[in-house]
C-alpha cells in the first residue's frame, strides 16, 4: 500500500453513470421494447428549477439535448448532471446529448481511464434516468413494463456496465419500489450474483410510499441483512430537495442538500428498523457529515429526556447513537467540519466520494481535495476514510491482505 503522503487509492461509494441510448433496445425483453423507453435527441426549450422541481419543455427550435421518452414522460439530460470537463460557469441547466458530454458519463472503459487519472480505484454509480431510487419506474402507469425496465436496468448495470472493469465499478441496483414482495425478490436475484448494494428512498413517503415506521418495508430490510446488501439512499431520493421560499434560487436547494439525510437519519434512529435488523446497513449518500455530531447529541438527549412521551421508551432499549455507530456510513466529498469532528462522526463510519460527472464533482482534482482534508491524520484514518470503510461496508474483494491500518499483513 501506499504512504499516507501518497493517499491510498479511492474506493468511490457516490458516483453516477449516464445510462447509453442502447440500454433498453439491448436488455428489455423484447414484448416490452414498444412500451419501454426510448431514446431520443431533440431541441430543448424551457428548463428552470424552481422550488426544488424542473419545469421542462421541447422545442424544436431548441439547442439539441437526449432524452428519454417514456409513457408520458420527456426526460432530458442537463449539463450539471454531467458536468466533468466543463468550466465552471457552463455547468449549467442548459440540455446536452452524449457527443457533448465526456466520454466517461456513459462509457465504462473511458471511466475506468477517467478513474484512473483521478487516484480512484473503484466506484459505485447511482442511476440518472432512472432517478436515485428508481422514481422514474415507480411512477410509470403500466406496472408489467416498469418491472421490466427495472429488472433490465439491473442487467445493464451487473453485466454491462460493472462486467468488464474487473471489479473496478461496483454494481448498485434497482428496485420495483411500488411492491415489496418483488423488491425482496429482486435483492434475491441480485445478490445471487454478487451485488451488494440497493438504492432506496431516503423518506419514502415523499414517493407516496409506506413509511419505514409501518413495518411495510420490514421483509425488504431483512433480506438486505440477510444477503449483506447495504441499503445506499442518495440526496434527492425522494423526489423533494429541500427548499425554503418557493422562489429562491437552486443555490438554496444545493446549500440544503444535506437536510432530507439528516430527516431520514433520525426518522431511523427513531423507527425500531436497526433494532430489529442489527445487521442491516444504510448509507447516506452525498449527505455529508459536519451535521452528523449534533444530530446524534439532540437524538440521543431526546432518548434520554422524552422517550416516555416521544413514544419510544418501549421501540428503542439503547441511546440512539448506539445505532448509528453500529449500522449507519456518511459519505462526503468536501466537508472539512466533518473531518475535524471525526471522533464523533465515526472513524469507522466514513466513506469518500468523487460525484463524477456531476457540477459536485471533484474530478479531475479528486487526489488534491482528499490530501487536503486528510493533511494532519493518522494513516489508519486515512486508509478507512478514503477505501477501508467502503470496501467493508459493500465486502469488496479488495486488500483482503492488509490490516486496517492499511498496512500489509
Amino acid at each position: 500500500m501506499e504512504s499516507s503522503a501518497e493517499l491510498p487509492m479511492v474506493v468511490s461509494v457516490d458516483d453516477h453513470v449516464i445510462e447509453p441510448a442502447h440500454l433498453f433496445e439491448t436488455w428489455l425483453p423484447a414484448k416490452y421494447r414498444d412500451r419501454g423507453p426510448k431514446p431520443l435527441t431533440a431541441g430543448i426549450g424551457q428548463l428552470e428549477y424552481i422550488g426544488g422541481k424542473y419545469r421542462i419543455s421541447m422545442d424544436p427550435d431548441g439547442p439539441p439535448t437526449d432524452w428519454w421518452i417514456y409513457e408520458d414522460l420527456q426526460f432530458p439530460y442537463k449539463r450539471n448532471i454531467a458536468a466533468v470537463g466543463f468550466d465552471r460557469d457552463e455547468m449549467t441547466l442548459e440540455g446536452i446529448t452524449r457527443e457533448q458530454m465526456r466520454r466517461g458519463c456513459w462509457d465504462p472503459k473511458a471511466r475506468i481511464e477517467d478513474m484512473e487519472n483521478n487516484h480512484v480505484e473503484a466506484s459505485l454509480c447511482f442511476p440518472t434516468f432512472p432517478r436515485f431510487c428508481g422514481q422514474t419506474f415507480a411512477e410509470a402507469h403500466d406496472k408489467e413494463v416498469a418491472l421490466a425496465c427495472v429488472r433490465a436496468y439491473n442487467d445493464w448495470m451487473v453485466e454491462e456496465w460493472c462486467g468488464d472493469s474487473g471489479g473496478r465499478l461496483i454494481p448498485l441496483c434497482l428496485i420495483p419500489l411500488w411492491d415489496v414482495q418483488l423488491a425482496v425478490a429482486e435483492i434475491k436475484r441480485n445478490a445471487a450474483r454478487g451485488v451488494r448494494a440497493v438504492c432506496f428512498s431516503e423518506i419514502p413517503t415523499y414517493l407516496g410510499l409506506p413509511s419505514i415506521h409501518s413495518g411495510y418495508w420490514d421483509p425488504f430490510f431483512a433480506e438486505c441483512e440477510a444477503t449483506g446488501t447495504v441499503v445506499c439512499m442518495h440526496i434527492g431520493s425522494s423526489s423533494q430537495m429541500p427548499a425554503a421560499s418557493p422562489d429562491a434560487p437552486p443555490a438554496v436547494q444545493a446549500t440544503l442538500s444535506f437536510n432530507n439525510a439528516m430527516a431520514s437519519m433520525t426518522d431511523f434512529l427513531f423507527s425500531g428498523v436497526l433494532v430489529r435488523h442489527p445487521r442491516l446497513k444504510l448509507a447516506y449518500s452525498e449527505g455529508q457529515m459536519g451535521w452528523i455530531p449534533y444530530a446524534l447529541e439532540r437524538a440521543d438527549d431526546v432518548w434520554r429526556e422524552h422517550r416516555a412521551w416521544g413514544g419510544v421508551r418501549d421501540l428503542i432499549p439503547e441511546p440512539p447513537s448506539t445505532y448509528y455507530y453500529r449500522q449507519i456510513f456518511a459519505c462526503f466529498f468536501r466537508d472539512r467540519h466533518g473531518v475535524a469532528s471525526l471522533d464523533k462522526v465515526g472513524v469507522d463510519n466514513v466513506t469518500f466520494e468523487t460525484d463524477y460527472p456531476h457540477v459536485d464533482s471533484t474530478w479531475p482534482e479528486t487526489k488534491a481535495v482528499a490530501l487536503d482534508h486528510m493533511a494532519g491524520l493518522p494513516p489508519e484514518v486515512v486508509y478507512k476514510v478514503m477505501r477501508g470503510n467502503a470496501i467493508r461496508m459493500l465486502e469488496l474483494d479488495l486488500d483482503r491482505h492488509v490490516n486496517a491500518d492499511g498496512r500489509l499483513r
